[in-house]
């Protein structure tokens, strides 16, 4: 009986949430009523208030919920296998439609740190380990390909610039732009990211690809080796060194 009264005042607030969503969209949803209302697609007799609002103090904040490990996840009670599916699954489905919308809206143009970050952000933000990716561009800066090529502990024994200058020429890219995240939401760059971004863009330098920008996205907000013109800096001791060994060359010959 009891269970009964609960599944019945459950469906009555579901109601409530499905018109007042009808009526003003999301604009008018609580963090808590649009967790419950994705935890109904999962169980639509259940009662899910409680859950989504046990989901919010456990995580903090709506993307972290939907990008929760399921696991997690289902260490909620009243949160089952079927709530946590749908959650991930609204994860991936935003993930894709931002990187649609941003490709659709840039003419898949990268010509901006910004640009790349807003492409990224919704899909890197939220990792718990580091994913070193790559974007190969063609001659205008229109994107060929993205994919992960390393993760987990990113130093700069961990990542090899020649798998990075192989996969460039595999996809006949003009240049490239080197993208990863500081799971703690801090984006300032480490001695070690500084480090490798010197020996991939010096590598480039070797077969004709530009590196355009590495970036390394944290918590809402991204560090760019280009906008602090570092990667134009590190084109410029690649230039001097080569001078240096020429002259050193031809001072040996002589």
């Amino acid at each position: 009986m009891t269970q009964k009264k609960n599944s019945t005042r459950g469906e009555g607030h579901r109601e409530r949430l499905r018109q007042r969503f009808l009526d003003g969209g999301v604009e008018r949803f609580s963090d808590e009523d649009i967790i419950e209302f994705l935890l109904t697609l999962g169980t639509p007799r259940v009662d899910t208030r409680l859950p989504a609002r046990e989901a919010l103090e456990k995580f903090r904040s709506i993307s972290n919920v939907i990008s929760a490990p399921i696991q997690e996840l289902l260490k909620i009670k009243g949160i089952g296998e079927k709530n946590a599916l749908y959650l991930k699954f609204v994860h991936d489905v935003a993930s894709r439609y931002l990187k649609d919308r941003i490709i659709n809206e840039t003419c898949s143009n990268f010509n901006s740190s910004k640009n790349v970050f807003d492409y990224l952000f919704h899909s890197m933000r939220d990792l718990e380990r580091e994913v070193f990716r790559i974007l190969y561009l063609n001659q205008k800066n229109v994107l060929i390909k993205d994919e992960d090529l390393f993760a987990g502990d990113l130093t700069s024994s961990a990542v090899y610039p020649r798998e990075i200058m192989k996969n460039a020429i595999k996809n006949n890219a003009a240049s490239l732009i080197v993208v990863h995240n500081h799971p703690s939401g801090d984006p300032t760059p480490s001695s070690h990211d500084c480090s490798l971004t010197r020996n991939i863009v010096w590598a480039s330098r070797l077969i004709g690809i530009r590196v355009l920008d590495h970036i390394i996205i944290g918590n809402n907000i991204y560090y760019s080796f280009a906008d602090e013109n570092h990667i134009r800096k590190f084109e410029d001791e690649y230039s001097i060194k080569l001078e240096e060994k020429f002259s050193s060359s031809l001072t040996s010959i002589k």
